[in-house]
């Protein structure tokens, strides 16, 4: 699975933003994504605000598990930042 972190077309979030629903959605199968309920094929995942719609996000910390499978590509901050939060997370 491909979780999308970030394009140009979604919504950029602010620390103004009181968003509180929120789910993922399966642009490749065009409907929410459920682990295993999608479809069948590779999943393009992305962040979905009640409110806004696709919505750019962070990286998670967990993304370090697959840093190569995402579009766009994590920057070099993006994967420090997460390197740093999976160390507090282990500590």
């Amino acid at each position: 699975m491909t979780l999308i972190v970030r394009d140009p077309g979604f919504y950029e979030p602010t620390d103004e933003d009181d968003c509180t629903a929120f789910s993922y959605f399966c642009q490749a199968h065009d409907r929410f994504y459920q682990r295993e309920a999608c479809g069948e094929g590779p999943h393009l995942v992305v962040l979905h605000c009640e409110e806004h719609g696709p919505e750019s996000m962070w990286a998670q910390p967990l993304t370090l598990m697959v840093p190569e499978g995402f579009e766009p590509p994590l920057s070099k901050a993006q994967l420090s930042w997460l390197q740093a939060e999976w160390d507090a997370a282990e500590a």
